[in-house]
């Protein structure tokens, strides 16, 4: 924007100037002009009275000290044919003036001042006066150079004051540019400071009031899922006591150690919202226990319902880079999903292997396949909430990986997640 100000200011200063500085290069050469003509005729002039009245010596005399004072050649032409002075011939204005008239005409050397003297007795005398081209345009080449000069140095002032204008426009915007990016980099904290032109000033209250408001509306956000989710423990509370006096020990253990671990999500969701702050270091877990962990409680569910469960595990450990939370998250929303979107009595494999430097992690069945549009967030067809794969999928993100949805080879649906190792940058 800077640079394009400059070239416009440029370009109007320059044609700005040529508009004026032409017709008056023009006009100072027309002005060198009349006046050595002016001068010229004026030393024609103050011979006429000798022309008019002396005899051919006399007039000799004049004509030679006229020439040597003015250094432009002098010509008196005579009735009898007499030339007086320098030696030239007849030009077709000489032959008028000898009609009676005189006339300022153009010639190869410049231009000639003739002047008809009448009242001798033996007719009408011409006195002719050549001007050189040298003597019309002295002067013009300097007067040209001064107003070239004094246009170039006024195109010059003209960008300077541009460059200073648009300096005063340009960097409002960039703060304006550079406050934008670090409220989108989640640096709600961000301020503008007005500055600029009225207009930039009112976008820059209205980027602060924006940030602000912002900021209030998250804050808001996160108490009210905090709250939420502070609200959950109390049912935890009751279904951890219900677990304790089941008398079966291995049931009992079974839910109360499920219940330990939405309490430690419960609390992992509280202390994400209250406060979202970068992790002091990169997220790692081990994949290899947590997948086993959380395989081996579906599995209850899975011989519940008449499932097989067919499993290729590789032996840990195999570290990521999600945190343990948020691996357990996907994993338990991966497993949910057969379980919620497959009749009673279907199948389903879970491998965990080592590819190419990735951990990957497939879940795969063999019922009617994955819905499509299932990894949009908030699509369910089973009457869930939808966020499962999508929960899934940003952890496959964090950790550098990605999911991935497939039709296995029964027709049934096989989901692919992708782990990168810690310290993986996150995948946008």
């Amino acid at each position: 924007m800077r640079a394009r100000l400059a070239l416009l200011v440029a370009a109007v200063s320059v044609l700005t100037l040529i508009a004026f500085l032409v017709p008056l290069a023009l006009l100072v050469r027309t002005v060198a002009e009349d006046r050595a003509t002016v001068r010229a005729t004026a030393d024609a002039q103050s011979l006429v009275p000798v022309v008019g009245t002396a005899d051919a010596a006399t007039i000799r005399l004049t004509v030679e000290q006229l020439a040597a004072e003015s250094g432009r050649p002098v010509s008196v032409f005579l009735p009898d044919g007499t030339v007086l002075g320098a030696q030239t011939p007849r030009t077709p204005a000489v032959a008028l003036a000898a009609r009676g008239q005189s006339l300022t005409g153009e010639s190869a050397a410049g231009r000639e001042v003739v002047i008809a003297v009448q009242g001798r007795a033996d007719g009408t005398g011409v006195i002719r006066i050549a001007v050189p081209q040298h003597e019309l345009t002295a002067g013009v080449t300097r007067a040209w150079l001064v107003l070239a000069l004094l246009g170039v140095i006024l195109v010059l002032i003209g960008l300077l004051v541009a460059d200073r204008l648009a300096r005063t426009l340009v960097r409002p915007i960039s703060d304006l540019s550079a406050v934008s990016h670090r409220l989108a980099n989640a640096e709600l904290d961000a301020r503008v400071t007005p500055a600029g032109p009225p207009e930039l000033r009112e976008v820059a209250g209205a980027l602060n009031h924006l940030a602000a408001r912002i900021q209030v509306l998250l804050v808001q956000e996160r108490e009210q899922v905090a709250d939420l989710s502070h609200q959950l423990r109390t049912p935890l509370t009751a279904l951890r006591l219900e677990a304790e006096s089941l008398r079966d020990p291995d049931d009992a253990a079974r839910i109360t150690a499920a219940a330990d671990g939405l309490e430690r999500a419960v609390t992992g969701l509280i202390r994400q919202a209250r406060w979202r702050h970068a992790p002091a270091q990169p997220a790692a877990s081990d994949a290899a226990a947590i997948v086993a962990e959380r395989v081996a409680f579906w599995s209850v569910l899975a011989e519940d319902t008449g499932r097989a469960v067919t499993l290729d595990l590789v032996p840990g450990p195999l570290p990521v880079g999600v945190a343990a939370d948020n691996l357990t998250a996907a994993v338990d929303a991966l497993l949910g999903n057969v379980f919620a979107h497959t009749p009673d009595g279907t199948p389903f494999a879970v491998r965990l292997a080592r590819e190419a430097g990735e951990v990957v992690l497939t879940v795969a069945d063999e019922g009617p396949g994955m819905p499509a549009g299932a990894i949009r967030r908030g699509a369910s067809a089973a009457g869930s909430t939808g966020l499962g794969l999508d929960i899934a999928r940003r952890a496959a993100q964090a950790a550098g990986g990605r999911l991935e949805l497939r039709t296995g080879p029964g027709a049934g649906a096989q989901v692919l997640l992708r782990l990168g190792p810690p310290g993986s940058p996150p995948d946008a």
